[in-house]
């Protein structure tokens, strides 16, 4: 597209007719444009989500010893992600979902905790669900983001998991200072008002354990599942409600026991499973 304007043309009329509703994806750490498309081609495809998928890809240097340069290049796009997200909302979709990975959730923390400070949290209402899988960012970093954010309305999930060895390696690097995707009290992450589910026992696709929530095609399947239903309509259930069925087929998923543990503002709720 020669400008944003035509982008954002080309997408409304997309959104228009795909279902009135938009699902963003922002990549993370050691990831470029193709990884991007790539993972957010198969949340799109497992998922069978109905509406438009759209990609927010930032620079990152595509190296893993590009750590730092990816942190700063990842907040210098907290304006963009910001800007992409307000475009959305003017068109005519229902429902803005957004799904962010590894490095990629400080990127949208930054863009939600911007959305807030101009009194537009929600995007005019149109904000859906949000979902950070495998958090890299510090514990008491997220902890001041979600005190200027809010307690959110819409379902707002937390996928980590105690055996992310990325994480492992950037809590080294940031100062042996934990990272969200693998902090060991959920208790706490959610009484800033997000659901955490633990996904600790359940086996990932690599050594890393850094991205089971797409690694995994049912657990994939099963977020779907949830994507389905318009946020808005989730809006009034208990925080986890319907999250009880993405540890029920987690059994399925790997084959063996698996037990996930989803916490949430009012209670833990654990889910052993079976193959």
């Amino acid at each position: 597209y020669a400008d944003a304007s035509q982008f954002a043309k080309a997408v409304g009329s997309n959104i228009a007719i795909g279902g009135d509703r938009a699902l963003v994806f922002v990549h993370g750490f050691n990831n470029g444009f193709d990884d991007g498309v790539f993972r957010l081609t198969q949340i799109a495809h497992d998922t069978k989500y109905p509406g438009t998928p759209v990609l927010f890809s930032w620079a990152s240097s595509g190296k893993t010893t590009g750590y730092i340069y990816d942190k700063d290049s990842s907040t210098a796009a907290r304006d963009d992600l910001e800007a992409t997200l307000r475009m959305l909302a003017k068109t005519r979709v229902k429902s803005i979902d957004i799904i962010a990975h590894s490095m990629g959730t400080w990127l949208t923390m930054e863009a939600l905790r911007q959305l807030a400070i101009t009194g537009d949290r929600d995007l005019n209402g149109k904000l859906g669900y949000v979902v950070l899988a495998s958090p890299d960012i510090d514990v008491d970093v997220f902890k001041k983001q979600m005190i200027r954010y809010g307690k959110p309305d819409k379902p707002f999930a937390i996928l980590l998991s105690g055996d992310d060895r990325a994480l492992k390696l950037s809590s080294f690097i940031s100062g042996d200072k934990p990272r969200v995707g693998d902090y060991g009290n959920a208790a706490d992450l959610a009484s800033y008002g997000v659901v955490v589910a633990d996904l600790t026992n359940t086996k990932g696709g690599d050594r890393l354990n850094h991205a089971k929530f797409a690694d995994n095609p049912i657990l994939v399947q099963l977020l779907g599942d949830r994507l389905r239903t318009l946020a808005a309509l989730r809006a009034g259930e208990p925080q986890g409600a319907g999250l009880d069925n993405i540890g029920q087929g987690l059994g399925k998923a790997v084959g063996s026991v698996a037990e996930v543990v989803i916490t949430t503002p009012f209670k833990v709720l654990t889910i052993a499973t079976g193959g």
